[in-house]
Order: C-alpha cells, then sequence, then structure tokens
C-alpha cells in the first residue's frame, strides 16, 4: 500500500472497515492513523487509534482476539480502507463475532432473492461460532476436537451420501448431501480457506 496517497482527516484519522477475509461479514469499523496503518502493515496485525482514549491500540492484545491481516484497499476517494483479516476470536468487545449485529431496516439476513444465499449466510454463522464458541453448540463441538474430528465427518457424510445414492432415495439424500456441505464449510473455515476461492476455480474451469 503506498501510504503517500491515503488522504486521512483533519485530525490525522482515516476509518478502516474491518471484514472477515473468509465468510466476508463486516465485523468492525475503527480508525487509524498514520502510525498505527504503518505499525498495521509492519506487523501484519490490525492496530487502530481510540478517539476516546487518543492513543493507539492493537487489537487482541489483551483479549487474545488478534487479526491477522490478509489484504488492505483503499477507495477511490483514497479516505478510508477495508482491512481484510483472519479473525482469532470475537471482533467486538462485546463478545460477538460482529459489532454489527442490529437490524435497523429489514431482517439481519434473508435468503429471499438467491437461492444460494443459505451457503453465504451458513458460511457467516460458521465463522460465527468459531470466533464466539457458544457452549453447547454443535459447531463449537467440531472446532474443539479439531480437524481429524471435522475430517471424519466429512468422510461419513460422503459414505452416507454415496449410500443414499445407491438406494434411490432422495429424501434421504437430500439430507445426506445438507449434512456433507455444511461439514464442508466447517472444514473450510478450520482451514481458512474461502467458500469464494472453490467458487472461482469453478468459474475458472467453467471458462475452458
Amino acid at each position: 500500500m503506498n501510504i503517500e496517497k491515503i488522504k486521512f482527516d483533519e485530525k490525522g484519522l482515516i476509518p478502516a472497515i474491518v471484514q472477515d477475509a473468509g465468510s466476508k461479514e463486516v465485523l468492525t469499523l475503527a480508525y487509524m492513523n498514520e502510525e498505527s496503518l504503518k505499525k498495521s502493515i509492519e506487523t501484519n496485525e490490525t492496530w487502530f487509534y481510540s478517539r476516546s482514549r487518543q492513543e493507539l491500540w492493537h487489537k487482541g492484545a489483551t483479549s487474545g482476539n488478534t487479526q491477522k491481516i490478509v489484504s488492505m484497499t483503499y477507495d477511490c476517494d483514497a479516505d478510508s480502507i477495508v482491512v481484510k483479516v483472519d479473525p482469532n476470536g470475537p471482533a467486538c468487545h462485546t463478545g460477538a463475532y460482529s459489532c454489527f449485529n442490529e437490524p435497523l431496516v429489514g431482517e439481519a439476513t434473508t435468503a429471499t432473492t438467491d437461492r444460494f444465499a443459505i451457503l453465504r449466510i451458513l458460511e457467516e454463522l460458521i465463522a460465527e461460532r468459531e470466533a464466539e464458541m457458544p457452549e453447547g453448540a454443535y459447531t463449537t463441538y467440531l472446532f474443539e476436537k479439531g480437524v481429524d474430528k471435522i475430517l471424519k465427518k466429512v468422510g461419513e457424510e460422503a459414505g452416507e451420501v454415496i449410500i443414499a445414492a445407491k438406494n434411490r432415495d432422495h429424501d434421504e439424500l437430500k439430507w445426506e448431501v445438507a449434512d456433507l456441505l455444511y461439514h464442508v464449510l466447517v472444514l473450510l473455515r478450520e482451514q481458512k480457506l474461502p467458500l469464494d476461492d472453490v467458487l472461482a476455480v469453478l468459474a475458472e474451469r467453467h471458462k475452458k
């Protein structure tokens, strides 16, 4: 990033929109000054400037919920930044995955206009579960058990899909495919591989 192109406001600040690189969920809006922007680039973790305390702060320094920077881009006016991160825990001080949880108009998430929207919603939910690790949630259990357990479930569900297909049982098959898709999304999250990357491969293959 060419810092010289960045247009800080009259207080020497620029808004930074922090987005989960995997789920694409917006996590928080914070502010950076030139020093925190440089430290973010140098350390590859998010640093911000607190307008209330008037000091730099390293996200996760006390909570452990750091944010590893995947990419940083600025807009056409060079007066705001999008920071895509790999979050290590919740972004919000309340313990929530994202600071943006309250709907102002309409529902927080809908699947009415895009028949594949449920995949995006599910990807966001899985990312939320990984960050917040709510007690009793099955997704929390999978992340706690780790990659071996997740891989075992993917293998089991793939086997169930095969059996259902061989039995020509559509009701069983749709349930087993749904289970397989869910566990694959959990695996992608555990591996820090966005679903978008998989879709990009499909799009590239389609071109051929």
